[in-house]
């Protein structure tokens, strides 16, 4: 774990230390790897490399480093050796279809004509000789994958050992002379190659000619880390509170990065103003070289902790704090920069010196406890990030509140693993927690940047950073980020580099091959016959249909045809031209067919009565038909619904099973004339055949109205009190029948009162009933059953008292 944290600095402090050599006879040799200019594979030097690799892994004294090498030597011979599989496989797939195209071999006791037979045996002898080196390359493939899964299976054990390994615990003081001898001898090897140099006078006459030279570099670093910092802080909290600056935001943060570029060439400089002064010896010119990835990590931890915790805070804000509690977040991130930062200069000091183990331990555990309790603060600070009022942005502030728990604990938990003695373990759980919570900050920050970003381009500052490019980007930035993930938490590079080629090697189902080269080519394919399909769609729909005599319903739903069929033949396409045999699958296709059957029959049943909708075009688009209780016009047919639009503008969805099975009323399928029925009542006592020769003249006199045949006024019956009539008119265009029977109802009211004719009233509404009148008629109708009793059992009921018989009891 500690080889990821110190990535750069121990790559530059291993080129200025003297270089062991390592024995020639097991480092790889370029006349062992395959060659890549397409020529005949040595197997006889893959078995030289393969033996030679067998033996270093069973041996138990080969270094790590050296395991690395051999397992990259072959990764190379396993990818050289896949695709020499392929060798042949062209001329392969032709030999067998001559000799499929022989016809069956002959069975047992039949006799076959000599020619076929002759041919047969050059064929089968021309297929074994092309597929020798195809099977050949395949056994040697196995072999390599074989010993590059020993190798990293060694890699793992020894990286659990390593995690799992006790050394001597920090807390117990009798370490501490030792760790305090360790640290004095340090810091004495660092003071004596410094006077050493300075006694040596040609490094004193270095130092005079390059005195000027360090004088400047070290103003610049004092300029570039104290000063510039604090103007590009001012600089970006002016330009963010500048609200008249578009994508103020996005170039806030820009400017921002500043504050890591330049201070790191401050300590740049400041490395180099030491190393030009030659009074520097190992240690301390490890320290040098070091110290700029520190300061890096330091200004990276400072600039992480002002974006997440800024000091003007926006009313979007991911974490919505308190200021007080802000400053802690942004104190508490470069105080994880700076344990980094400690432990990166410990190792390069003292790590070359090979000092104990109680040494080592005892040295690192103040800096681990220190992380310890900074995961600790920072998990209590991120945990009093308030609730967001907007329901839709919890989901950020719930994964915060996770990653708060989860550093809390493991903040918890290295300090105690390293007191027990467990330092790295340790190491391994307080180092990957910080830059695994700069990891996740960052992603924020990035999506954040998107955002701005895409604002700035749409020029749309409200609504940008939730619209879905933004999203998209976001969501990739997180998947793309999981390898780097995988590397903070142990993962080695060969790991994922080895998930990669399993992944572009592909999977096997049945005798098929599916490998992501598959899939692209698939996708390709099916997205080209897609869009050939919707252009020759759109030139049916817009250049060649309108010019037949094909009704509108027709031309849809052979538009609609057109495009489920492209669709069908591009997936045929695709799955032949991807190479996808599904023959296979058909069992197991066909059993899936029986169980999605049952589930999904209504939906199957939807989908063939679109088909036949759209075949037979019993309802098309712009009919007013009437289904059950939903009538209104038809807007859409596809082949799973009809979306009819009711007369209240409303879309209802309806099934097309509904369409087929049930009764459908279509009023303007082959014309648009259709009947309206306007129901008149007079009073009892008009004279019926006045009122009908009225209601027809009504009903004739409207422009829309039928003549032939003519209007009908029905006299359809009558009651105590009025005289029922219909009047019954075919009109023109059915599609304006309730505004001709709302004419036609005007017209009757204007007639009728010209003509003198009443109209009969609504009846007048039941009255209430009356309380007091009912409790006097409960009173009489008591008072008359006592009449019916002897004189002795009466007794009158005073109003409001049950009455009683000559018992007492209550009736």
């Amino acid at each position: 774990m500690r080889r990821l944290l110190l990535w750069f600095g121990l790559v530059l402090a291993l080129a200025a230390a003297p270089v062991v050599a390592q024995d020639q006879t097991g480092a790889p040799t370029a006349s062992e790897e395959p060659t890549d200019d397409g020529a005949a594979l040595d197997y006889a030097l893959w078995e030289r490399m393969a033996e030679r690799a067998e033996a270093e892994i069973q041996n138990r004294n080969t270094s790590s480093e050296r395991m690395e090498e051999i397992r990259a030597q072959l990764a190379k011979w396993r990818a050289a050796l896949l695709s020499a599989q392929s060798a042949n496989s062209a001329r392969i797939t032709t030999l067998r279809q001559q000799i499929e195209a022989l016809g069956p071999a002959p069975a047992e006791g039949e006799v076959e004509a000599e020619e076929i037979s002759v041919r047969r045996q050059e064929l089968a002898s021309q297929l074994v000789q092309l597929q020798a080196p195809g099977i050949a390359a395949e056994e040697a493939y196995r072999r390599a994958d074989g010993l590059i899964d020993e190798i990293d299976r060694t890699l793992r054990e020894r990286q659990a050992d390593e995690l799992l390994q006790l050394w001597p615990s920090p807390l117990n003081p009798g370490n501490w002379p030792e760790a305090a001898i360790g640290f004095a001898d340090t810091v004495q090897r660092l003071w004596d190659e410094t006077v050493t140099a300075w006694e040596d006078p040609e490094v004193r006459g270095e130092l005079l000619v390059n005195l000027p030279l360090i004088l400047a570099l070290v103003v610049v670093a004092i300029a570039l880390v104290v000063y510039v910092r604090r103007w590009i802080e001012l600089f970006t909290d002016r330009l963010q509170q500048g609200a008249s600056v578009r994508g103020r935001h996005f170039w806030a943060l820009i400017a921002s990065l500043g504050g890591i570029l330049l201070p790191t060439l401050g300590v740049v400089a400041l490395s180099s103003a030491l190393l030009a002064s030659g009074l520097l010896g190992e240690v301390g010119s490890r320290i040098a070289v070091v110290l700029p990835f520190a300061g890096l990590v330091v200004f990276t931890a400072a600039w992480l902790g002002a974006r997440a915790f800024p000091r003007l805070q926006d009313d979007d804000a991911v974490l919505p704090l308190p200021p007080e509690r802000r400053a802690e977040g942004r104190f508490l991130s470069v105080m994880m920069g700076l344990v980094i930062a400690a432990d990166m200069l410990r190792s390069a000091a003292m790590d070359a010196q090979a000092y104990s183990d109680a040494t080592t331990s005892v040295m690192s555990f103040p800096i681990l406890l220190t992380g310890g309790l900074v995961l600790i603060r920072l998990g209590r600070t991120l945990r009093r990030a308030r609730e967001a009022e907007d329901r839709n942005a919890s989901y950020g502030l719930r994964l915060i509140q996770l990653l708060a728990r989860g550093l809390t604990v493991l903040g918890i938990l290295g300090p105690v693993l390293a007191g027990f003695g467990y330092v790295q373990a340790a190491e391994a759980i307080i180092y990957p927690a910080m830059m695994s919570f700069a990891l996740v900050t960052l992603l924020f920050i990035l999506q954040r940047l998107i955002g701005d970003g895409w604002a700035l381009i749409t020029k749309s500052e409200e609504t940008a950073r939730d619209a879905l490019v933004p999203v998209l980007a976001g969501f990739f930035l997180s998947i793309a980020s999981l390898p780097l993930l995988a590397l903070i938490w142990g993962a080695r590079f060969s790991d994922l580099t080895e998930l990669w080629t399993r992944f572009t090697e592909g999977f096997q189902i049945g005798s098929t091959k599916i490998s992501p080269s598959n899939f692209m080519i698939f996708a390709a394919v099916f997205v080209i016959g897609y869009m050939l399909t919707r252009l020759f769609q759109g030139a049916l729909r817009t250049s060649i249909l309108p010019k037949t005599k094909m009704e509108p319903g027709g031309q849809t739903a052979l538009v609609a045809g057109v495009g489920y069929v492209g669709i069908f033949l591009a997936a045929l396409i695709a799955i032949n031209a991807a190479g996808l045999d599904l023959s296979g699958l058909a069992i197991v296709a066909g059993a899936l067919s029986v169980g999605i059957g049952f589930g999904l029959q209504n939906i199957v049943s939807n989908f063939i009565s679109g088909i036949i909708l759209l075949i037979e075009r019993p309802v098309s688009e712009g009919d007013w038909i009437e289904v059950g209780t939903v009538q209104g016009k038809v807007r859409a047919i596809s082949v799973r619904s009809t979306r009819i639009e009711t007369f209240d503008r409303n879309d209802v969805i309806v099934p097309n099973a509904d369409l087929i099975t049930g009764r459908v009323t279509n009023w303007t399928r082959f014309n648009l004339s259709g009947r309206i029925i306007v129901p008149v009542a007079v009073a009892m006592g008009s004279d019926t055949r006045k009122v009908e020769k009225l209601l027809r003249e009504i009903a004739e006199e409207q422009p829309l109205a039928i003549l032939n045949p003519p209007p009908v006024v029905a006299f359809t019956g009558y009651t105590t009190n009025q005289l029922n009539f219909e009047i019954r008119v075919i009109l023109r265009d059915v599609n304006f029948g309730v505004q001709v029977r709302s004419d036609m109802n005007h017209r009757v009211l204007e007639r009728l009162e010209e003509e003198g004719i009443h109209i009969v009233p609504p009846p007048p509404p039941p009255a209430a009933p009356d309380p007091m009148k009912a409790a006097d008629a409960v009173l009489a109708l008591s008072e008359l059953l006592d009449s019916e009793k002897p004189a002795a059992a009466r007794k009158r009921p005073v109003r409001g008292e049950p009455a009683r018989d000559v018992k007492g009891a209550e009736r």
